[in-house]
């Protein structure tokens, strides 16, 4: 089950549980049936013998909350969508400083470069290197040598006439 991160589903499986645990149901059989381990179905039922189905409400994400409202972010990520050369940078390439100068230009608040990247991963940017190429480069020219060129200048293998001198079979 991919529930990682998503509190609401996580939250559901959690209210099967404390049904079931008021059928009389055992942790172990919970465990099983809502496919997690022993260990958690026996917290599930701690929380629950203390608070009830209000025991196993989310608590919602962990960690520190974000310091960008949701708008900000959906204006930062469309930004990026759009290209730093569309916002007036030299080249087409985002790098984490560069992310992290433009954040606190749009939005006045200020992340480290070495963590932008959770930002970005959070909004479904990935990690991706530009190839380097010339700029002289003429693909036609590239695939005509591919298909037409290459194929004469290769080396094939040569007819099997003769036995290596080092050859372990016996004649």
């Amino acid at each position: 089950m991919a529930l990682k991160g998503d509190h609401a589903l996580m939250e559901k499986r959690r209210v099967r549980a404390a049904a079931m645990f008021e059928r009389g149901t055992l942790a172990p059989e919970v465990g099983r049936k809502l496919g997690v381990s022993r260990q958690v179905a026996y917290r599930w039922k701690s929380a629950w013998e203390k608070g009830g189905k209000a025991g196993l409400a989310s608590k919602g994400k962990a960690g520190r909350k974000s310091k960008l409202t949701v708008a900000q972010t959906n204006q930062i990520v469309d930004a990026l969508a759009a290209g730093p050369v569309i916002l007036g940078y030299k080249t087409n390439l985002w790098t984490l400083p560069r992310v992290a100068g433009f954040i606190k230009e749009l939005t006045e608040v200020r992340y480290h470069p070495g963590h932008v990247w959770r930002l970005l991963c959070d909004n479904g940017f990935s990690c991706q290197r530009p190839e380097r190429r010339a700029i002289e480069r003429d693909e036609p020219k590239i695939r005509r040598w591919k298909r037409v060129e290459w194929p004469t200048i290769k080396k094939r293998p040569g007819t099997r006439a003769e036995h290596s001198s080092s050859s372990t079979k016996a004649d």
